[in-house]
């Protein structure tokens, strides 16, 4: 049925319709129906389609000019991967072949592929399905067989394969979303061993939410694991299992920017808790903030050690020094002034300030409370950070972003 409503949508007056409308608002459109539609028009779905590429305009740059490139609902395209966390995952897998259980809009699938000679994609929803197959077409990607079914009851069945890619639903059946391992759709503690039994590795996107501890207790054979930011914005956890025990797996935290200036740091959990560093009651010329792939990760004391910074406290998670370290994978600031939460130091600091740029590490107020209570409206120039250092004070930092 589904099949029969995309070749409809593909007619020569829907494709207009969608090519002429297609920056216009959606909303109003809709409210414009009965003057703009004909019995030629399937109005509907143009409005979804519209609605569809708007939405993947900056999510999926290389599919945005593709006119016959078929969008699903809005909450498929919120689910999926960008382009950009889908590349990186294709630098992880190669081999002869591929079966991605959970296949969605066909985005992973799509990316993945490219590094193998065939694959599969599965899913179990009909009208994803359909989207997909139609858009691997349109893409050129004839090496990818896709099937409708349900992923768990396709892996009991398959072959085995050179690699196996998952990305369980965290929603429960009322829409609400879940952080347990356990909670996901379909159940990898499950099935965990079977995925091994028919892929010689297999590569599972998990919510940037999860606590990566728990899933090291919740997963067997993880050998890597990957946080991966985009503009430093945390978006996915990555877990590369494969056959044999690790307890000591390399985790790698990513920022990817869409200009293509990557960072990457690299190192075991062994290495966090073996590190021993000084902490430090003094800001220095510079504070550093890391991004939140690092933050993520918890590679905390090791950032400090790898970049020859001082580190304020154990859970504060700044660092400072007086000579500028520019390969840091944060943001650098420069400072311009230290305040104490003494009233009368902090006249002086707040001295025709208005508004300042606030944020809030290990501070005993949030950052709205703090805001209140400085009297600062949030934006501008002036960075302010809320933190404690070693001998427990607590203290402002007045900086500048540095461009780094």
């Amino acid at each position: 049925m589904f099949i029969e409503s995309i070749w409809k949508m593909l007619n020569k007056a829907t494709q207009e319709f969608i090519k002429a409308h297609r920056l216009d608002n959606v909303q109003k459109l809709a409210l414009q129906s009965k003057t703009l539609s004909n019995q030629e028009i399937d109005f509907p779905a143009a409005l979804t389609q519209i609605a569809g590429r708007q939405t993947i305009e900056h999510k999926l740059p290389s599919w945005y000019n593709l006119d016959a490139i078929i969008y699903p609902v809005r909450l498929s395209l919120e689910q999926c991967s960008s382009e950009y966390t889908a590349q990186y995952k294709s630098s992880l897998l190669s081999g002869n072949s591929l079966v991605d259980l959970t296949g969605g809009f066909g985005v992973d699938t799509a990316f993945l592929s490219e590094k193998f000679s065939v694959a599969a994609y599965v899913e179990q929803q009909e009208e994803l399905s359909a989207i997909a197959k139609h858009n691997f077409q349109v893409l050129g990607l004839n090496h990818i067989q896709t099937y409708f079914a349900d992923g768990v009851t396709y892996l009991k069945a398959m072959d085995k394969v050179d690699c196996i890619y998952l990305d369980p639903a965290r929603r429960s059946d009322s829409g609400k979303k879940v952080m347990l391992i356990e909670d996901c759709e379909p159940n990898l503690i499950q099935i965990q061993d079977l995925l091994l039994e028919k892929a010689n590795q297999v590569l599972i996107k998990l919510s940037p939410m999860l606590d990566i501890n728990a899933a090291l207790k919740s997963l067997k054979y993880v050998h890597e694991i990957h946080v991966v930011s985009v503009e430093n914005e945390c978006k996915e956890l990555l877990f590369l299992l494969k056959k044999g025990e690790n307890q000591d797996p390399l985790i790698t935290a990513v920022n990817l920017k869409k200009k293509g200036e990557h960072s990457f740091v690299s190192f075991h959990f062994s290495e966090e808790k073996e590190i021993e560093i000084d902490y430090f009651s003094e800001v220095e010329t510079y504070i550093y903030e890391p991004n939140a792939s690092l933050l993520k990760a918890g590679f905390y004391k090791g950032t400090a050690k790898q970049y020859q910074l001082k580190k304020l406290h154990p859970d504060s998670h700044l660092y400072t020094s007086n000579q500028l370290v520019s390969n840091f994978p944060g943001r650098i600031f420069k400072v311009e002034a230290v305040s104490s939460m003494n009233k009368k130091d902090l006249s002086p600091f707040l001295k025709n300030m208005e508004k300042a740029n606030i944020s809030v590490r290990n501070f005993p107020l949030s950052t709205a409370e703090l805001r209140k209570k400085l009297k600062l409206k949030d934006g501008g120039e002036v960075y302010l950070f809320a933190t404690t250092l070693k001998n427990a004070k607590h203290i402002l930092i007045k900086s500048s972003k540095h461009l780094n």
